[in-house]
């Protein structure tokens, strides 16, 4: 549905701290489905830890936060055509809980759904899944900067 050549020119991250490989499902101002897919060769993995390998807890937070940024981005109206100009900046999580280890190898469901909206700033309800099974689960803030 897109495709990382589109979640790069969204997106102000990049290798090695881009963490959402493809999108599977989007509703504007609604919901939003990607994937992450692990493989030990990423750098993390080397010291997270080396006899047994783990994503990051503050990885799979983060690879949520790129997750509902790409929620918010895409379904703004007032976005101005030039969207290195639109940033969406992390500001806190609330109520997360870490379910289950995330391991090489593994695909990564990551959800967001927009809980609300109070002008520049949205509430975003996250959950991370591998294989059906909750591997993390919260509530992201962002705030959105135009024009950054």
């Amino acid at each position: 549905m897109i495709d990382i050549d589109e979640i790069r020119k969204i997106l102000p991250h990049d290798y090695p701290f881009l963490f959402v490989d493809r999108v599977i499902e989007f509703e504007k101002g609604k919901h939003i489905a990607a994937i992450k897919n692990l493989t030990y060769n990423e750098p993390f993995f080397q010291g997270h830890f080396p006899s047994h390998p783990v994503f990051p807890g503050v990885l799979l937070i983060e690879a949520l936060a790129q997750t509902g940024g790409l929620l918010t981005l895409k379904s703004i109206d007032e976005k101005p055509n030039n969207a290195s100009n639109t940033l969406i900046y992390f500001m806190g999580v609330d109520r997360f809980r870490f379910r289950n280890p995330a391991i090489p190898g593994d695909s990564i469901r990551l959800e967001a759904d927009i809980l609300r909206r109070h002008g520049d700033v949205w509430k975003l309800a996250v959950k991370a899944t591998v294989n059906d099974k909750r591997i993390g689960e919260g509530v992201l803030l962002a705030k959105l900067i135009i024009d950054a």
